[in-house]
């Protein structure tokens, strides 16, 4: 028997009919009819007349017909024990358990109904004894198994029939040992050093016996330390943030809606591999800096140098946009060669290095290149580490390099370790064919390529996709570097990294800061000036050639001079004993006394000035008057006439002309574009365009 029992036990007519329960009736007269016909108000425990207003009868329950009571028991699952649970509770629980605890309760779920099968023939007693006979277990057992599920609904029994000694998880007694035993082995286990746990519990035993705390097994402060503290959170606390970041799962972004050439992204990385780089003394491992075009894959350009620098980042995306085009976004890594002014310069998102109003605009920044930075030290933000990676088994591992690889890891270097160091010319060749057969792998299992290579995936959207190719003028911006210098003011020439440049027309700059484009690889080539607004003023050339063949003689050059002005400081500190507060001090002990009074003069003889005589002026014939008078006359003919200064009014008329031809789809040069954004900003356009909204074209006559 149980008391399982639904939460409503008395019931009206009306709720009787409403419930729509098996076996009665749907209409408060028809369930009246039944209740007489059976004559339910004549036995008290099973009627009774309503309290309260509105009388009437109500019925209990237990007085239904058996399908009517099965249904509203259908709701109810019996408590197990004391501690009962929710369905939902015991089906969580049931989920958790391992699949061989979970067999077992199917087992046992499979007798149960097998003893209710053959229970309506054989009656209980003998349809367990079947049963057990059956399946190989005691009729003890099965009958236990039968008391479990008695009165739980049967799509419920699974959880109550799984064996009860995992229904609870083992759980420290807070009460076996002391906080502080815990808080010892807590505080030596969460550090970096990473000691074992077995260490930490024997230090946190010695630290008990002397304070006298209460201590519990070392598994069971394992378990307990467990249940405190979280994985990730030992994880920080041993391993650090990096090891943190790694356990969160990273971003998978969507290529399918770019197309070629819409985003690139770049880095530097350094080969595993000893190169005999020209003019080095010692084998040197180069680095390349790479763009990489994040839709396919594919790498569009790439330099070597023997450190990242900014003028192989400029060379490099100049190889990619001569090549390719302008891509409309950048990613860039978060280093100083990529964050120079002359790459980035007036970038709003740019964080590295001061920004300065007289800031000239850098590559990606003029082009009209969106930019974008990767995450520090994480390599997960920047697709392109992806092809590092692959480069590092198909490039630096060449058998032509064999000997020359120098290990991923300080702890994984070769027998063979520095055994020799390739050519450059050698290096050279396998880095341009191993970066051609990166592109040209078939097999690629992006979501983009589906089994084609990088090159197929580019080519295809590369046709389809709207590119903005380099003007003549663009082709400047990467191909020179720049740097904001200031003409002279009396022979108006400019002088850079030892070399003089000039040109006539910069006498109309003296004075004047203005921007310099020039190539890094030759400097005697002479250079490109630009005015501080980035517009093109022209080429001046080579004026006196300093002996400096690249920008990399003259970096050497100013390294040199730099480390003698050094030894020549130090060397005058040897000499220079006395500061110069010293040597005040010496002079003011020896001083003299009381100045000596100076002579007055007695007599003063009052000078008069002599004016100079100028001779009388030769009288001019009157033929030579006449021919002076008439080249005088000639110089004023010609000269041409000054130029009516424009008005507000008719400034605003030709900046209205040009917004409408822009409206219109025609097109402006760049030094229009660049005055009307100029003049949009000034207070006179904004009073000007106040009159001409307010009177229309009257307003110009």
């Amino acid at each position: 028997m149980t008391d399982l029992a639904p939460a409503k036990h008395w019931w009206t007519a009306q709720e009787l009919a409403d419930a729509n329960l098996p076996d009665l009736p749907s209409t408060q007269q028809s369930v009246e009819r039944w209740v007489k016909r059976v004559n339910l108000r004549a036995n008290p425990g099973l009627a009774r007349r309503r309290t309260g207003r509105g009388g009437g009868w109500e019925y209990h329950w237990s007085a239904l017909p058996l399908a009517a009571r099965k249904a509203l028991l259908a709701e109810v699952s019996a408590p197990v024990g004391a501690g009962a649970v929710s369905r939902g509770q015991a089906w969580e629980w049931f989920e958790g358990l391992p699949e061989t605890v979970q067999a077992k309760a199917r087992h046992r779920l499979a007798c149960v109904q097998g003893v209710e099968a053959l229970e309506f023939q054989l009656g209980r007693d003998l349809a367990v004894r079947e049963v057990a006979k059956l399946k190989g277990v005691s009729p003890r057992t099965l009958w236990n198994w039968l008391g479990l599920v008695e009165g739980v609904r049967p799509d419920d029994r699974l959880p109550h029939l799984a064996p009860k000694h995992r229904a609870v998880e083992r759980k420290v007694i807070r009460s076996e040992f002391d906080e502080e035993f815990f808080d010892w082995i807590a505080s030596d286990y969460l550090r970096l050093e990473r000691p074992s746990f077995s260490s930490c519990y024997r230090r946190a035993e010695r630290a008990a016996r002397k304070e006298g705390w209460a201590i519990a097994p070392e598994r069971t402060m394992r378990r307990y330390l467990d249940a405190r503290v979280s994985q990730p959170s030992q994880v920080l606390a041993r391993m650090g943030i990096d090891a943190l970041k790694r356990m969160y799962p990273p971003q998978r972004r969507d290529k399918t809606a770019l197309h070629a050439l819409e985003v690139v992204n770049a880095d530097y990385h350094r080969f595993d591999v000893f190169v005999a780089w020209p003019g080095s003394d010692t084998p040197v491992r180069p680095q390349m800096v790479a763009f990489q075009d994040v839709y396919s894959g594919r790498v569009l350009a790439w330099r070597l140098a023997l450190t990242a620098n900014a003028d192989d980042v400029l060379l490099a995306a100049g190889d990619m946009i001569e090549d390719w085009g302008i891509p409309e976004h950048v990613l860039l890594d978060n280093g100083r060669e990529f964050a120079v002014k002359a790459v980035t310069g007036r970038s709003e998102t740019r964080n590295r290095f001061k920004s300065l109003e007289a800031d000239i605009p850098g590559l990606f920044t003029g082009l009209g290149c969106e930019i974008h930075w990767a995450t520090p030290y994480a390599g997960q933000s920047k697709p392109i580490e992806r092809a590092f990676r692959d480069m590092c088994d198909n490039i630096a591992k060449d058998p032509r390099f064999a000997g020359a690889w120098t290990g991923n890891r300080p702890d994984a270097q070769p027998e063979n370790y520095a055994s020799q160091a390739v050519r450059f010319e050698t290096f050279l060749k396998v880095v341009a064919e191993g970066i051609e057969e990166h592109n040209l792998r078939q097999g690629r299992r992006s979501e983009v390529a589906w089994g084609r290579s990088f090159a197929e995936v580019f080519a295809e959207s590369y046709e389809k996709a709207p590119i903005r190719k380099a003007t003549e003028a663009q082709r400047r911006l990467w191909l020179m570097g720049a740097k904001g210098l200031t003409v002279n003011k009396v022979n108006a020439k400019i002088t850079f990294l030892g070399n003089e440049y000039w040109s006539p027309w910069l006498h109309e700059h003296a004075g004047k800061r203005m921007v310099v484009r020039f190539d890094p690889a030759d400097l005697h080539a002479g250079v490109h000036v630009y005015s501080f607004d980035n517009r093109y003023l022209g080429a001046a050339d080579c004026l006196m050639k300093g002996g400096f063949l690249s920008l990399e003689s003259a970096r050497e050059h100013n390294r040199a001079r730099k480390a003698w002005m050094r030894a020549e400081r130090e060397a005058l500190k040897q000499y220079r004993k006395l500061s110069a507060l010293e040597l005040g001090r010496a002079l003011d002990a020896t001083a003299p006394g009381d100045p000596v009074p100076l002579p007055e003069a007695k007599v003063v003889k009052l000078v008069q000035p002599k004016v100079p005589r100028l001779p009388a002026p030769e009288p001019v014939a009157p033929e030579v008057l006449a021919e002076q008078q008439a080249i005088v006359a000639d110089l004023a003919a010609r000269r041409a006439p000054k130029p009516a200064e424009e008005t507000p009014k008719e400034r605003f008329h030709r900046a209205l002309e040009l917004e409408r031809s822009v409206e219109a789809g025609g097109a402006i040069t760049a030094e229009q574009a660049q005055w009307l954004r100029g003049y949009q900003k000034t207070p006179e356009y904004r009073a000007e365009r106040g009159m001409w909204a307010q009177f229309g074209e009257t307003y110009f006559g």
